[in-house]
C-alpha cells in the first residue's frame, strides 16, 4: 500500500508544481487552490508512505515522478523545447526510479 500511495503522492508533486507556475505570485485564485491541496495532499501521502519505506528511496522515487511528470507536462502542454536528448534523459530517470523500487 505504501508504493501505491508514493506513485500517488509523486503525481500530486506534478499537480502542485505546475500550479505553482500558474498562480502568478499567488495571485490567481484557482491555480493557488491547486497548489495548496495538491501541496498537502502530496506531502500527506509521502509522509504515510515514509512510514514504512526507507526514508532515502522514497523520498527519491517522489522526486522523481513529480520531476518526469512536470518536464513532460511542459514539453506537451506548455511549449517548452523538447529535445531526444530531454527525452532520453527522462527515460533514463524513469529507470533509476525503477530500478529504487526494485532494489528496495
Amino acid at each position: 500500500m505504501a508504493w501505491i500511495v508514493l506513485v500517488l503522492s509523486g503525481v500530486l508533486e506534478a499537480v502542485w508544481a505546475t500550479a505553482l507556475g500558474k498562480t502568478q505570485g499567488f495571485s490567481r485564485p484557482l491555480p493557488t487552490a491547486v497548489f495548496v491541496v495538491g501541496l498537502a495532499a502530496s506531502m500527506a501521502g509521502l509522509a504515510y508512505a515514509l512510514r514504512t519505506l526507507p526514508v532515502g528511496t522514497g523520498y527519491a522515487i517522489w522526486v522523481g515522478i513529480g520531476a518526469v511528470l512536470t518536464a513532460a507536462y511542459g514539453m506537451i502542454f506548455e511549449e517548452e523545447p523538447v529535445s531526444v536528448l530531454k527525452v532520453l534523459l527522462l527515460a533514463g530517470l524513469i529507470g533509476c526510479i525503477a530500478g529504487l523500487k526494485l532494489a528496495h
